[in-house]
């Protein structure tokens, strides 16, 4: 075993360790802190800033006496400070305790009460700090000044601190292309890495008799010419040239293909989703499938929820399905989350509210969010995982690829105010909704998620995951349209993007489009980066770009 791997395999044993304290004492700072320390050596610097952010959130916990979990996270502090203070907050910037007398001494040597809270402060300064310089490899600049500062404000000395400061306007100032940088104009938005996580025992082997037999038998409720195979796909990549083109790598995939002949028009997929979610907040729009309710009036059938206020159905068979996530959400204050975005964060709203359905959904069916039906058998565009180390140095190099979408207001405090409003102990509930789920789950639907625009004005307002449509893998000279309103359609293509006659032979691969097929190859390789991680390597991409050219 190598250096490397050996330090990766030590870690990982040592994250074990952490999350499983944590899982029996979920209101330990301390614990949240070390486990923090663990995600960023093995280079995860979000999943660190996630767990110092629950960290503080526990900090201000016990220094507010009428907070709901004051109790719990004083005593699990207090069990944590009787033989000292805790090693984590000696190893880094020390000196915070000086006022109590120096790092040596004890909760007994001391007043209790007034070193508890003493020790209550140095965690809460060495979450800011921690915060901060996560974020700031993360690429979240703004939320990582924000953080820097309100601890500056606590420690206006402190060393970390202030180089994690300088570091933020380095980079700022690279990224901004100027020296002049206004701090409210901070980008916030960054990237991390997109991977099934060493720990995740949720994913199934999307190859294994079993899944196939298990989604062919869901397809022939939806789809009964289709059946689900292995495709072998080309891996996406960025910078490929001409010659390397010839030789491309390619990975195995579910596919779509069909069983017997398919003529052009006709229809081969209708899929229902409740996976499905709308950003406007006074539309009328159904809460089940989002499709525009039906007029109101004598024999309408639109009906309410007979437990909560302004939660309207199509029908009662929607209500019937709302069953399955509703009961989470139902007379909750959640309505307003998400709903009418600024306009450039309409994609990280409509995404933050389908992580809000997946988690409502798991809530009322009391199963984990990788267990969903709708959700397990999905594929991400995960890339395998590796040892990772990343610098905070401006001048370091780039880190290794990171490809998934990342901000600090979407994966972790928007998530963690979504449960809160579901009254979820988002401390105690961990196994079930810690930020590697979250990440997950957004590595799904990025890849998958399909979204409509408001026909009056043009805007995007609804998105949804419909799991056996998403099967179909892309390509930009797809072979069947599709459009959805409550349900998914597919169906056959009359002519090809060349005005070839459309149809699809029995056994040839069923090949949807994620993208806008009209745009140009820069264009759709440009979406195809953002949303799979890669540069789209189609035939069509391929040709359309001059790679296929000897």
């Amino acid at each position: 075993m190598d250096g490397d791997q050996g330090q990766q395999t030590a870690l990982l044993k040592k994250r074990f360790v952490v999350t499983e304290a944590l899982l029996q004492v979920p209101y330990d700072p301390i614990a949240y802190l070390e486990r923090a320390s663990v995600h960023a050596n093995l280079g995860y610097p979000d999943l660190a800033a996630g767990d110092a952010y629950r960290a503080l959130l526990l900090t201000d916990e016990i220094n507010n006496e009428g907070f709901e979990y004051h109790e719990q996270a004083l005593e699990a502090l207090r069990s944590r400070c009787k033989g000292g203070v805790p090693v984590i907050l000696l190893s880094q910037n020390p000196g915070h305790l000086e006022s109590s007398g120096g790092v040596e001494r004890t909760a007994e040597s001391v007043d209790e009460d007034r070193h508890l809270f003493e020790v209550n402060r140095t965690t809460s300064i060495h979450c800011y700090q921690r915060l901060a310089a996560s974020l700031l490899l993360c690429g979240c600049l703004k939320s990582a000044h924000d953080f820097c500062s309100r601890g500056l404000a606590a420690s206006p000395d402190n060393t970390e601190l202030l180089t994690t400061q300088e570091h933020i306007h380095v980079v700022a100032r690279k990224r901004l292309r100027g020296d002049d940088v206004d701090m409210n104009d901070l980008p916030d938005q960054g990237l991390v890495r997109r991977e099934i996580y060493p720990w995740n025992e949720h994913e199934p082997n999307r190859f294994s008799h079993e899944t196939i037999d298990f989604l062919n038998a869901e397809l022939v409720k939806v789809a009964p010419k289709c059946e689900v195979k292995i495709a072998e796909l080309p891996t996406l990549i960025e910078g490929l040239t001409s010659t390397e083109s010839h030789d491309m790598a390619t990975n195995k995939q579910l596919g779509l293909f069909a069983k017997e002949d398919v003529d052009p028009g006709e229809t081969l997929l209708d899929e229902y989703s409740i996976l499905t979610v709308n950003n406007r907040l006074k539309e009328s729009l159904c809460d089940a499938c989002s499709t525009e309710l039906p007029n109101l009036g004598p024999g309408s059938s639109v009906v309410g929820c007979p437990d909560c206020e302004d939660t309207m159905f199509c029908d009662k068979e929607c209500l019937a399905r709302a069953e399955s996530y509703h009961p989470a959400v139902c007379d909750k204050d959640v309505d307003t989350i998400a709903k009418d975005p600024d306009p450039k964060e309409t994609p990280n709203a409509l995404y933050l509210l389908l992580l809000a359905r997946a988690l409502a959904m798991a809530q009322t069916q009391q199963c984990h969010p990788l267990e969903l039906q709708e959700i397990k058998y999905i594929w991400g565009d995960f890339v395998q995982g590796t040892p990772s180390t990343v610098s905070l140095s401006p001048l370091a190099p780039s880190p290794p690829i990171w490809t998934l979408p990342f901000s600090f207001a979407s994966n972790i405090a928007g998530p963690l105010h979504i449960l809160e409003k579901m009254d979820v102990d988002i401390f105690d509930s961990l196994a079930e909704n810690d930020l590697w789920i979250f990440n997950t789950l957004y590595g799904k639907f990025r890849g998958t998620a399909s979204a409509r625009v408001n026909k009056r004005d043009g805007r995007v307002e609804v998105a949804a995951v419909h799991p056996l449509w998403c099967l179909a893998n892309h390509s930009c000279d797809p072979n069947v349209r599709w459009e959805w309103g409550g349900q998914m359609r597919f169906w056959c293509r009359e002519k090809r993007i060349d005005e070839a006659l459309g149809g699809i032979q029995k056994g040839e691969e069923v090949l949807s489009h994620y993208c806008d097929i009209e745009l140009s190859v820069k264009e759709r390789r440009e979406w195809a980066q953002g949303s799979l991680g890669g540069w789209c390597m189609c035939d069509r991409c391929i040709k359309e770009s001059g790679e296929g050219s000897e």
